[in-house]
């Protein structure tokens, strides 16, 4: 497994190239915007791009969507339906195509890597994360020291902190993969995110 990340877009989202070496399939995650820097990207690695996943609907996190689908037909765009719903409203923009659902408790493959999806509303309804192997990509639920906004349309407090305590509760340590700012550890954020000790209080 490779993980490769690009601050894209006009506030510099995290967009990440999850890669299976052993089959040269990626994924990419959050393609907040310029296309076909991704693309690029993914050219220079020698893969070849099988999905796309949003963790929420956020303009931030879409703004790539439709030059890669553009580009790559016939690849699915995968988003929770409670964000689905809400595209072409506020801060929820059409993204031109058709997604695909996925939730709590659904698996997808990338080659050999099974990735794992985990229902984390509050900064928005359909927000998700997605876990593979040792990585945690927790898009804008979780921040290095931090959490997401929830005074957006949708946006709800008391679910983003139920969402942060089911991180921390989770066994083991992971790699926190965020949509802004930089990495970090599940464990330093239980030991240190204000937050998530506030949730797991």
């Amino acid at each position: 497994m490779k993980i490769s990340v690009l601050q894209v877009g006009p506030i510099g989202t995290n967009c990440y190239l999850l890669e299976d070496e052993s089959t040269n399939a990626a994924a990419v995650i959050d393609p907040g915007g310029e296309g076909a820097r991704i693309l690029d990207r993914a050219k220079a690695d020698g893969v070849e791009i099988k999905l796309i996943l949003l963790t929420h609907a956020h303009f931030d996190h879409t703004g790539g969507v439709d030059e890669l689908c553009r580009a790559l037909p016939g690849v699915p765009v995968y988003l929770h339906p409670a964000d689905a719903q809400l595209l072409g409203t506020q801060v929820f923009p059409a993204i031109g195509v058709d997604t695909v659902p996925y939730g709590e408790g659904d698996t997808l493959t990338l080659g050999s890597l099974t990735i794992s999806v985990l229902h984390t509303p509050g900064h928005t309804p359909g927000g998700v994360c997605l876990q593979v192997e040792d990585a945690l990509f927790t898009g804008d639920t979780l921040f290095q020291g931090s959490m997401g906004r929830t005074d957006f349309p949708g946006g709800s407090y008391e679910q983003l902190m139920a969402s942060l305590k089911r991180l921390g509760q989770l066994p083991g340590d992971y790699h926190v993969l965020p949509g802004h700012m930089g990495a970090s550890t599940l464990e330093t954020e239980r030991k240190t995110n204000y937050y998530m000790r506030e949730a797991m209080a």
